[in-house]
């Protein structure tokens, strides 16, 4: 496995691509993991709480308001990259369970021996398909389900049908919810064809994310907040609002308007998410 460095730059061949760890050049102890020259993660090792993009802001947002603060949880995290939400769940509600499923072992061995988690024996990591972990997981067993894979930029066409959905509805808690990361861009076909698949069994759902992606405009990163009772959305407002980069939340009627009659998407017909436009990434390598 070809391996070199350049300044404090890691750069590796994982199993899915080019693997980079880019220092932050304005906090020390901040990496940002980028695949193939799209950014993954990002991660203070210092401060896990410091949370440096915005999707992932709202992911944390999200796992903040569905429970009372510092409560455990019982979290399966689908997609590893550099562990940044689980780190972030160990730090805020501590003596939660929590099982990563990563797909790629030399990524995982590359952030374990890079940007090591702290030891704690309720943070598992898993080499493993999502779709496979999800199958292998017991009815009603966790109370969060968070999907951020993606195949370089694009989320694999397995996890984006009903069929899909319907084991992650299976594995989590009647009040349990499910928070995925939905990138996409003009025409949101994927998004709206992801909210249409989701609620056609976690019905109570939302949608957050920047009011210019929301409207179709441009490419960027929806969170999407889904389970059998109504989420949050109040709070969930308030915290979008209040952003870095502020943002929008969706629900209701005006989610009906967003979906506009988007199918249900199905294993025989399913296809990745759209990839991003080229040269989106080049600015911050």
């Amino acid at each position: 496995m070809g391996r070199k460095r350049a300044g404090d730059r890691v750069v590796e061949q994982v199993d899915t691509g080019l693997a980079e760890l880019v220092p932050s050049p304005d906090r020390a102890g901040s990496w940002t993991l980028l695949l193939d020259g799209a950014p993954q993660s990002h991660v203070d090792l210092t401060d896990p709480t410091h949370l440096e993009f915005e999707y992932v802001r709202r992911l944390a947002a999200a796992v903040d308001l569905l429970a009372p603060a510092g409560e455990p949880l019982r979290v399966l995290h689908l997609g590893g990259g550099a562990l940044t939400l689980p780190r972030y769940v160990s730090a805020t509600r501590p003596g939660s369970t929590q099982r990563v499923s990563e797909v790629d072992g030399a990524l995982v061995e590359l952030v374990r021996r890079a940007l090591p988690w702290p030891t704690d024996t309720r943070l598992r990591v898993r080499v493993a398909d999502a779709r496979a972990v999800l199958a292998a997981s017991r009815d009603a067993s966790y109370d969060v389900v968070v999907a951020d894979v993606f195949a370089g930029a694009r989320t694999p066409a397995h996890l984006t049908s009903v069929e899909y959905a319907t084991e992650v509805a299976r594995v989590l808690r009647p009040a349990g919810w499910y928070l995925a990361n939905l990138a996409d861009g003009p025409p949101l076909r994927h998004a709206r064809g992801q909210v249409a698949t989701v609620r056609s069994v976690l019905p109570r759902a939302c949608l957050v994310g920047d009011a210019a992606v929301l409207r179709g405009r441009r490419y960027g990163n929806l969170v999407l907040v889904a389970g059998r009772t109504t989420p949050p959305v109040p709070e969930l407002t308030r915290r979008a609002a209040g952003d870095w980069f502020p943002g929008r939340v969706v629900a209701g009627d005006e989610l009906d308007r967003f979906v506009g009659g988007a199918a249900v998407v199905r294993d025989a017909d399913a296809t990745g998410s759209d990839p991003p436009p080229p040269g989106l990434f080049s600015v911050r390598r």
